[in-house]
């Protein structure tokens, strides 16, 4: 393993990184940072979870000059949680040296971002659809950037960013240094790199160093109708500290987190619809474990730093194997264990396949739990928590009362109507949840012309909640950025949802992924 000393880092960077508690450098870290110092262009093909913030900021806060006044690193990232999260990091490792950071990007006010672009920031971490205002309002000039970050371009291209990409990259010099940063490579995503970047050094971390050991993973074969039933029996069962349930849609993450709430769990939902001041105050909940429960969609598998995680449940098999790689890295943290459970229909057993060769690990299949087994479950929880009581050594207060039943009841009675007493009992409150088709894989097409693809059961363009046009562009990303301060209705590239409702874009032969709101 590389350490950080023998990377040649300057002593202000390496304070930094020492005080956050790193020593040995990841894979990616060890191979992209001597490239980017030397100044080369870097490809990274990387998935979450392997280090590349810091290997893209380590370089880029290294080559910032804290005496000049103006923009000097350009970080594009496809949602406003990663741009956040992005944006924090770089702060802690650039705090010693005294680079400033600014995260800017939909939902949030614009003039405060206005206000905060005169404080003459170093660095910019930015969703494309905000840069794009303030470039059009003139409020962000990039004719002394240095150096271009990439973050998670294939999802970008996802989203329907690649114009605006295009269109920032056209705005800084042509001699800036480039990092780009993927987990796949699409056909577009290179193009990109062929036309903006200058002989580029590929970085490759093999999918093998990333398939998450600490990471228990099963999967249950279940009907759609009982998908909800089997989920509260599991977290009856197996009693998370604090869980992320995925949904495909913003409707499916409504209606589970309503339902587990009907049913006595602690749970909330995030989406796209919800405004950044409740997003953000969801997650500080869930944060501090006044809820057990963050009920998601997608956005919330990208950018999200949230630690203690120790159970993921996919409700919804995701739209592709990278979307799972992603969901699961939500646990299994700094070392910890984590167990992630994937929920299939029996026509979904190909996307099981797909995700397995992806990871290059088998998932072992477990049989759904009964409502004896949750039952049961409980009573042994709280069988445990009496002998951790007696073992406390504290009862003296009780123990009279305690002769007096058993000089009228048996022990045996008497612990039974405690146990009784104490359990808490499956809810079966009656749910009705939208049913959602199962993923199936497409024969033909692709997803960001790379191969394979999915629609969502026999629709051909999904329907469900589908907003056309009105109203802003969602800030978490999918499409959106812009809070819809320029006036206008800005149609939606992509809300949560499917892979479904793609279109053909015939410029360049191209196809871009518009996915249907959901």
């Amino acid at each position: 393993m590389t350490t950080f000393q023998e990377l040649g880092l300057s002593s202000k960077i390496l304070f930094a990184i020492e005080k956050l508690g790193f020593e040995e450098a990841t894979p990616i870290q060890a191979q992209t940072i001597p490239l980017a110092k030397q100044g080369h262009d870097v490809i990274g093909q990387a998935q979450t979870g392997t280090g590349k913030t810091a290997a893209f900021g380590i370089p880029l806060l290294e080559k910032i000059d804290v005496d000049n006044n103006h923009v000097q690193g350009l970080v594009i990232a496809p949602t406003r949680e990663l741009a956040i999260q992005v944006g924090e990091e770089l702060h802690k490792i650039g705090l010693n040296k005294g680079v400033k950071i600014l995260p800017i990007y939909g939902g949030q006010d614009i003039n405060r971002q206005m206000r905060s672009l005169k404080k003459f920031p170093h660095i910019i971490v930015g969703t494309p659809g905000r840069i794009q205002d303030h470039i059009n309002r003139r409020t962000i000039r990039l004719n002394n950037v240095n150096t271009v970050v990439l973050d998670e371009a294939d999802e970008m291209l996802n989203m329907g960013f690649i114009e605006d990409i295009e269109a920032i990259l056209k705005e800084v010099p042509e001699n800036k240094q480039t990092l780009l940063f993927s987990a796949t490579m699409p056909d577009p995503i290179r193009r990109i790199a062929e036309t903006f970047m200058t002989n580029p050094q590929i970085v490759k971390v093999q999918a093998k160093e990333v398939t998450m050991p600490n990471i228990e993973q099963h999967f249950i074969e279940v009907q759609e109708k009982k998908k909800f039933d089997v989920l509260t029996r599991l977290l009856d069962i197996q009693t998370p500290e604090l869980a992320i349930i995925f949904g495909r849609t913003k409707r499916r993450v409504d209606e589970l987190s309503e339902a587990l709430n009907l049913r006595g769990y602690a749970a909330e939902g995030i989406h796209g619809d919800l405004s950044q001041a409740k997003r953000e105050q969801v997650l500080r909940k869930f944060k501090a474990g006044s809820i057990d429960v963050l009920v998601a969609t997608d956005v919330a598998a990208r950018g999200l730093d949230i630690s203690g995680v120790t159970h993921v449940y996919n409700f919804d098999i995701p739209q592709d194997p990278e979307s799972y790689v992603h969901r699961i890295g939500r646990t299994g943290r700094a070392g910890k264990s984590g167990i992630a459970m994937l929920f299939i229909t029996p026509r979904e057993f190909n996307q099981l396949k797909n995700i397995e060769r992806t990871t290059k690990r088998r998932m072992e299949r477990m049989t759904a739990p009964t409502l004896d087994e949750a039952i049961e479950s409980q009573q042994r929880i709280i069988a445990e928590k009496l002998t951790s009581t007696m073992e406390s050594d504290n009862l003296a207060f009780y123990k009279r009362i305690a002769e007096e039943l058993l000089e009228e009841h048996d022990s045996v009675s008497v612990v039974a109507a405690a146990l009784k007493m104490l359990t808490k009992e499956p809810n079966e409150t009656p749910i009705r949840l939208t049913d959602e088709p199962p993923m199936v894989k497409r024969d033909r097409g692709g997803r960001g012309g790379s191969g394979g693809g999915y629609r969502r059961g026999e629709n051909k363009r999904s329907g469900g909640d589908n907003r056309r046009g009105g109203g802003d562009r969602r800030g978490d990303g999918r499409r959106g950025d812009r809070d819809g301060n320029r006036g206008g209705n800005f149609r939606n590239k992509r809300s949560e949802g499917s892979a479904s409702g793609s279109r053909d874009n015939n410029r360049g032969g191209q196809r871009r992924h518009q996915d249907s709101s959901k």
